[in-house]
């Protein structure tokens, strides 16, 4: 039960870091906030990066290294493609983890 709650926690870490780094970029800003200037791409790119290390880190809590690495970077692909369809389809539905560029 313990894995499987850590590991819950980092697709959830990949995911908010994948979308934080989206929207570090101008395009994908504009897309969930049309009109608004982008302040601080660089908070969402360190968020997102620390985002994505915590996910890692989360991974290899709980497994050995080898399948934690599989496991993050299986995590890492679903969380872009997530993100990806999100921008796509509900591009708004971001505008939750936008707090971190005001």
């Amino acid at each position: 039960m313990r894995e499987a709650a850590l590991l819950a926690a980092a697709l959830l870490a990949c995911t908010l870091g994948m979308g934080w780094l989206a929207l570090a970029m101008q395009a994908h800003w504009a897309q969930v906030w049309p009109g608004v200037p982008l302040a601080r791409p660089g908070r969402l790119r360190v968020l997102g990066a620390l985002a994505l290390a915590a996910s890692l880190a989360l991974c290899l809590a709980a497994d050995h290294a080898s399948m934690a690495v599989l496991v993050w970077v299986m995590a890492l692909a679903a969380s872009a493609l997530g993100v990806a369809m999100v921008l796509t389809w509900r591009p708004r539905w971001l505008r939750g983890l936008a707090w971190a560029a005001r």
